[in-house]
């Protein structure tokens, strides 16, 4: 008999599956402190929390039974991963159960925007009878862009068709063959906000997304364009949305979620053309049961050692492989983050290349961590490495694994391979002893730097001077060179440089970095942990 404990509230229906095994014993102990559950948690299987629970490395070092920790919803931050990877407990998590209500709210949302429902409302709890104030807009024949097109975004798509609405989109990840399938039209983000009467995001917050929307896409934008976030507060630069607001070239907003939660002060609250919620997105009766009776179902395959997803942290490994393994967990990742802001265009495939005495292994889970880099640099924190390869088949991305007994000069040699629509980018990367973990090639060119820190990649011309003109730019805006490698495969061709940097840089400096005349392009590579 397997015990379970749930230590939160969580919705009864969500629970059945485990309350009816036959199986399973489940106890619901709500409220308990740190100490009460490290004096309880010993006696049981599987622990079920939300976000009330601290699940410390306190509580899961006197889990001498725990197998798994199922998080009925998406964020895990309330549960110490790395202990519990240590001690080999699988965290498991509901990524799907709010897909649904997400993009309803988002939906209710611009259509409350666009016919001005709740100012409309407003004046009528006033005994007011206003009918000329609140002339709306039609959504029929209207132009809709979504900025990201994951689960969400694909829900939001298929509803905006309904309304006979046309729909651009842009998303790292998107294909013309996926964009076909959902009926839109794949643009870029420039594109997409020229074009776009509503325009709603869908992306996880990251250094990349962060602003995504600021002063520069508002000049861009439809005189009279609205704008929704149901997705994360930072996304859309709030100054920039308020003054944007101010002169007239948003008409308006619609806001469940802020840069800073409670908006305290957040003068966006007291325009006329703004609608807001706190942060109801995943409020719904089916949303909780939903993430309650995934997390169950998953729970129980779990004790039952039957195949399982959703997991977010690594899965066990036999100890004598991971052994021989570690090393390489960290350069695989970085290998993938670094090739990942390398391409342009929507990505399609990617390939890992296993040499030398890595062939003898299992190297699944190698493989996972490199697909966990490419995909977290669009798509940020929510990527772990077992749902790694189903976000990669959801987009359409073709990920395979192969294995060459040629060890090319190294003991080991990791090779990546990314292809987009656009282009076709390949790193390869070895642990050097006493050096640790190196990138020893970039496409045609051989190089010797550490996947680590602040990097610059630049293509240039072999041309005499060409260094010290990108050296000289460099310092005289303060950034100092850490590090710098060079690679041509012919005098007086194309050759790369990868500096490494103390610091990032502003896309000023990378700007005047592709201003001088023998710069071909110029990208910041980005590994910090």
């Amino acid at each position: 008999m397997f015990k379970v404990l749930v230590s939160d509230p969580l919705s009864e229906w969500g629970l059945q599956k485990l309350i009816e095994a036959q199986d399973v014993q489940v106890d619901q102990k709500i409220g308990l402190s740190e100490q009460e559950l490290i004096e309880t948690i010993s006696e049981y299987d599987a622990l079920l929390v939300r976000s009330q629970t601290e699940v410390t490395a306190a509580v899961i070092e006197a889990a001498t039974r725990l197998k798994a920790i199922g998080r009925a919803g998406v964020g895990v931050d309330n549960i110490d991963l790395p202990a519990a990877t240590q001690k080999g407990i699988i965290v498991l998590n509901a990524p799907d159960g709010n897909t649904i209500s997400t993009a309803e709210h988002s939906f209710a949302m611009m259509i409350a925007l666009a016919r001005r429902i709740p100012h409309a409302y407003f004046s009528m709890m006033q005994s007011e009878w206003d009918r000329k104030s609140f002339i709306g807009v039609e959504l029929n024949q209207k132009v809709l862009g979504i900025i990201g097109l994951g689960r969400i975004g694909a829900e939001i798509a298929k509803r905006a068709k309904a309304f006979n609405m046309q729909v651009v989109a842009y998303d790292p990840f998107l294909t013309e063959e996926r964009a076909k399938n959902l009926g839109v039209q794949a643009a870029t983000i420039d594109e997409l906000v020229r074009q776009s009467d509503f325009i709603t995001v869908h992306t996880p917050l990251t250094k990349e997304t962060r602003h995504l929307i600021s002063s520069r896409e508002f000049e861009l934008m439809k005189q009279g364009a609205r704008i929704i976030n149901c997705a994360r507060g930072g996304i859309i630069d709030e100054r920039a949305l308020l003054e944007a607001l101010q002169m007239e070239k948003v008409a308006g907003a619609a806001l469940d979620v802020f840069e800073v939660e409670p908006p305290i002060n957040n003068p966006l609250l007291d325009h006329p053309h703004v609608i807001v919620t706190p942060h109801l997105g995943a409020s719904t009766i089916e949303a909780q049961e939903n993430v309650a009776f995934a997390v169950s179902e998953e729970i129980l395959h779990v004790l039952r050692n039957e195949p399982f997803k959703n997991a977010v942290n690594l899965p066990s490994i036999p100890l004598n492989i991971r052994e021989k393994l570690e090393p390489y967990f960290n350069l695989s990742e970085s290998l993938g983050k670094f090739v990942a802001q390398t391409a342009s265009g929507g990505l399609q495939e990617a390939r890992v290349t296993y040499s030398g005495e890595l062939t003898e292994f299992d190297t699944s889970s190698l493989s996972r961590s490199v697909l966990k880099g490419i995909l977290s640099h669009h798509l940020g924190a929510g990527v772990n490495y077992v749902n790694a390869p189903h976000l990669a088949k959801s987009r359409g991305i073709s990920f395979t694994e192969q294995k060459s007994p040629a060890n090319r000069g190294f003991t080991n040699l990791i090779t990546v391979t990314l292809k987009t629509n656009q282009d076709e980018n390949r790193i390869a990367g070895t642990m050097i002893n006493g050096y640790g973990s190196r990138i020893v090639k970039l496409d045609e060119y051989r190089i010797d730097i550490q996947p680590k820190g602040h990097l610059i990649l630049i293509h240039h011309h072999d041309r005499p001077g060409a260094i010290g003109n990108v050296g000289a730019l460099l310092g005289n805006n303060d950034i100092n060179i850490a590090t710098m490698q060079v690679g041509r495969r012919n005098v007086g061709g194309r050759a790369i440089m990868v500096l490494e940097i103390d610091r990032q840089v502003s896309a000023q400096v990378l700007d005047q970095l592709n201003d001088l005349s023998e710069i071909i392009s110029v990208r910041e590579i980005d590994l910090t942990q």
